[in-house]
């Protein structure tokens, strides 16, 4: 898949079969997402790939929306360090998206979730306390109401979204102002 179509096809989705993901699908998932980069090679990105039902059940109560995630078959907690600094939150973000995208290009629908309890997974789970348990992807083959959109949700115009120069600078049409910035 090329890429740039994979990030405009890309929709979180909440509806999944019950088929489970196979250990060399999830392979590709999950090595697709350690290569994420981290801030200043740091690496303190962990990911715990939950899929006990039981355990499904328990960490519905770690995000104030999360009551729906149990019905995927696989649940992927990703958490960093808590001494990695300020950025460990764009390094799990970063992880998170390689996830994602790779899910996507193998056929397979996810959806971010972010945990509001992180109690909740420490108890579940055992994540240690110098630990962050920060968000959490579902994982699975597409259900009926969950295939991949052809047609783009809707999002901003690249003229509201992009400014060039100063703040005050929204508005550039087409955002063909964006490439004559970069080479100026």
């Amino acid at each position: 898949m090329e890429t740039l179509r994979a990030l405009h096809a890309k929709r979180d989705t909440r509806s999944y079969t019950e088929a489970p993901v196979s250990a060399d699908v999830m392979d590709k998932m999950l090595n697709a997402a350690r290569m994420a980069g981290s801030a200043k090679n740091g690496q303190p990105v962990r990911l715990v790939v939950v899929t006990d039902h039981a355990d499904k059940v328990a960490l519905k109560a770690s995000g104030d929306y999360a009551t729906w995630i149990d019905q995927a078959p696989v649940i992927v907690v990703l958490t960093a360090r808590a001494d990695a600094g300020p950025r460990r939150l764009f390094d799990i973000g970063r992880h998170a998206q390689n996830l994602m995208l790779a899910a996507h290009d193998l056929g397979l629908a996810s959806c971010p979730v972010t945990i509001h309890h992180p109690d909740v997974v420490r108890e579940t789970l055992g994540v240690p306390e110098d630990v962050e348990p920060s968000m959490i992807v579902t994982l699975g083959w597409p259900g009926p109401e969950g295939g991949p959109s052809p047609v783009a949700g809707p999002r901003l115009p690249l003229a509201e979204y992009v400014s060039i120069g100063d703040w005050d600078s929204v508005g550039h049409g087409d955002g063909a102002g964006v490439e004559d910035a970069a080479t100026s």
